[in-house]
C-alpha cells in the first residue's frame, strides 16, 4: 500500500490493528494453523491466509486466529484445530481456500462442524 496521504496511514493503522486484533487475547473461539513445515508444504500459509480473510469478510469478532508447529500427523495436513467456547477440539483437515469458506459459514458462524473436513478417528 502506497501512503500519499493521513487517509492512507489510517486506513494501513486501521488493518494492522484488525490483524493484530484477530491473533490475540482469547475469544470464544480459537482457530490454530498447523504451520510445521510440512503443512507449509501442504499448503497451510494459504489455508492461514483464507481463515484470516473469511474472518475479516465476515465481521466476525469472537474468534482467535493462531498458528502452531506440527503436530505429527503430516499426511493430513493442511490442517487446523478449532476449539469452541465449551472447549470442545474439532480438528480439520486436507484443507483448502473452500474448505475454510465452508467451515466459517457453517461451523463458526452456522454452529454446526463440517463432517465432511473433520479427521475421522
Amino acid at each position: 500500500m502506497k501512503i500519499t496521504n493521513p487517509e492512507d496511514l489510517k486506513k494501513l493503522r486501521d488493518q494492522v490493528k484488525a490483524d493484530i486484533d484477530l491473533r490475540s487475547g482469547p475469544k470464544e473461539i480459537q482457530v490454530t494453523v498447523h504451520m510445521g513445515t510440512c503443512g507449509i508444504a501442504a499448503g497451510a500459509r494459504d489455508v492461514l491466509s483464507a481463515m484470516s480473510s473469511e474472518i475479516v469478510k465476515a465481521n466476525i469478532d469472537n474468534v482467535t486466529l493462531r498458528r502452531s508447529g506440527c503436530i505429527g500427523l503430516c499426511d493430513q495436513e493442511p490442517m487446523m484445530t478449532l476449539r469452541d467456547k465449551a472447549g470442545n477440539e474439532y480438528r480439520y483437515v486436507k484443507l483448502d481456500g473452500q474448505k475454510v469458506h465452508e467451515i466459517v459459514q457453517e461451523h463458526i458462524l452456522g454452529g454446526q462442524p463440517v463432517v465432511a473436513h473433520l479427521m475421522h478417528t
